[in-house]
């Protein structure tokens, strides 16, 4: 009951369940718990190229989690985001955005524009203004409450807000999935929803692959890496702040609650004659 496993919240195994070709019953799976589609649109979902395409050079590259089309064309992106991250909702718009330019060639019409609907899964709280874990958004008019289009869809799942008790909501099974802690988590989550525990099954399976875990080991080992420079990269500025504050005969007090260094810390930049 203790089994350790991979947590389905990183990006690389989030991929390894759901962004290959022998990932599609279970990701449509998902897909039907989130989005209202027709249901005739899940008989053809193909998975295809993560990266977004560069329309000139410059251009900045888009690569998505996963990336997939469904029987009428449509395109979906599926996005986890772990930590906030500067500008994310702009990053998410500017995906969108280049979803639909890459429908349209030169002199085609315009048409021939699909829906392109994006999944965005965060572990922290994006949309604070709800306390809603599934919000669901296209372009609306709050003042006259209607829709000028659907061609750009983002649903925002927001596990920090997944209640305890089950919803009755197929999306709450796999929302608690993703959350899981525990190997009690996941064996209460198979009983309750067959088809959240064919994903089980797969994560339980990569936990069990010593190259899955050497890859998902190694990505821990460079985020954590990732985490300590910027750490590191922050101290530094605190530290050069601290000094010009001193040069400029700052009180000790004053630059600790500036910087958030301590005395003593702030005392070694001075030869201890702060």
């Amino acid at each position: 009951m203790g089994e350790k496993f991979l947590s389905p919240r990183s990006d690389l195994i989030f991929k390894l369940l759901f962004g290959n070709e022998h990932s599609v019953e279970i990701l449509t799976d998902f897909l039907k718990s989130v989005l209202r589609l027709p249901v005739s649109d899940y008989d053809e979902v193909t998975i295809v190229d993560p990266y977004l395409l560069r329309e000139y050079d410059g251009d900045k590259l888009g690569i998505l989690d996963v990336k997939l089309k469904t029987k009428s064309k449509r395109t979906i992106d599926i996005e986890i985001q772990v930590k906030p991250a500067p500008e994310f909702k702009e990053r998410v718009v500017f995906y969108s955005a280049k979803m639909i330019a890459e429908q349209v060639g030169a002199g085609e019409d315009y048409s021939l524009i699909k829906q392109v609907i994006s999944i965005i899964i965060t572990d922290y709280t994006l949309i604070p203004e709800s306390p809603r874990y599934h919000n669901h958004y296209t372009l609306y008019s709050p003042e006259t409450h209607s829709e000028f289009t659907d061609l750009i869809e983002v649903n925002t799942l927001e596990l920090s807000k997944l209640p305890d008790d089950e919803d009755g909501t197929k999306l709450w099974n796999w929302m608690k999935f993703l959350n899981a802690r525990s190997r009690e988590e996941l064996d209460m989550i198979a009983e309750r929803s067959p088809e959240v525990k064919k994903a089980i099954v797969k994560l339980l399976e990569l936990s069990n692959d010593e190259r899955t875990r050497m890859l998902y080991e190694s990505r821990q080992k460079m985020e954590w890496d990732n985490v300590a420079r910027e750490m590191e990269a922050r101290l530094d500025e605190r530290y050069v702040i601290a000094k010009n504050a001193l040069n400029k005969k700052l009180p000790v007090e004053d630059i600790s609650e500036i910087t958030g260094l301590s005395r003593q810390q702030i005392e070694t930049l001075s030869g201890g004659n702060a």
